[in-house]
């Protein structure tokens, strides 16, 4: 398992953290369309500190994406980061490596990073208008709240906290991924799903990506399993026959 990089660390468990208070809203507001539009200061308070965190996080993103630029808003971020995606889809050379073009399947753009609650069987994703060239409605959401409390406060939904919440473990992942491939550019291509996941524990377990994302223990062992029971067999035949 590859080592989380020190700097990823600590934006890690602070999602952990708001992940675990947005699960205990979940014990008294029932987390299903028709209570989307649900407003309080609860939810205020998690619509905050998810997307305030998005802000600091995406800085981090680009920094290491482009150490030069210094962005100072959500559309600087979007430039930066379509720009370094657009460029995985072309073939290129890394220390006189060439590196195939990357399948927009396997690109894992944060645009099309799916996050599921199972437990709600609710599918969200929370940056889907950047492939639009638009910021997210959570976002805009955000700032009115932020800005104008007063007359805007009916945006504290828990639809938005849950976007603000998916958003930050969509960067969370894009963070980690560029991080863990600084060290050796010539293997960026390889740092996708469980090679990216399976660094990033304790895992979250309210909200998740899908499943080929992660690892499966319960599965491998399974296999180990059988395969030890065939093994098993296979040996017991053999002192049968001797028998």
């Amino acid at each position: 398992m590859p080592d989380a990089p020190d700097n990823t660390r600590l934006h890690w468990n602070y999602f952990l953290a708001l992940e675990k208070d947005l699960e205990a809203v979940s014990r008294y507001i029932e987390f299903c369309p028709d209570n989307f539009n649900t407003y309080s200061i609860e939810l205020a308070h998690l619509l905050f500190s998810a997307a305030s965190e998005v802000d600091t996080l995406a800085k981090c993103v680009c920094a290491t994406l482009d150490p030069k630029a210094k962005p100072g808003n959500i559309n600087q971020y979007r430039g930066i980061i379509k720009a370094a995606e657009d460029r995985e889809a072309y073939p290129f050379v890394i220390k006189g490596k060439p590196i195939p073009p990357v399948k927009e399947d396997h690109k894992h753009r944060l645009s099309a990073l799916k996050v599921y609650i199972p437990r709600y069987s609710l599918e969200l994703v929370p940056w889907e208008s950047w492939a639009k060239d638009r910021n997210p409605d959570w976002w805009d959401s955000y700032n009115k709240v932020k800005h104008e409390r007063n007359h805007y406060f009916n945006k504290a939904t828990l639809n938005n906290a849950l976007h603000a919440l998916a958003a930050l473990l969509a960067l969370n992942y894009i963070y980690r991924r560029y991080e863990l491939s600084k060290p050796h550019p010539q293997d960026t291509f390889d740092y996708r799903g469980k090679s990216v996941t399976r660094s990033m524990v304790p895992a979250s377990a309210f909200l998740r990506f899908a499943r080929n994302f992660y690892e499966n223990p319960i599965a491998d062992l399974g296999k180990y399993i059988s395969n030890v029971s065939r093994d098993v067999d296979r040996l017991s035949d053999k002192l049968s026959d001797k028998d």
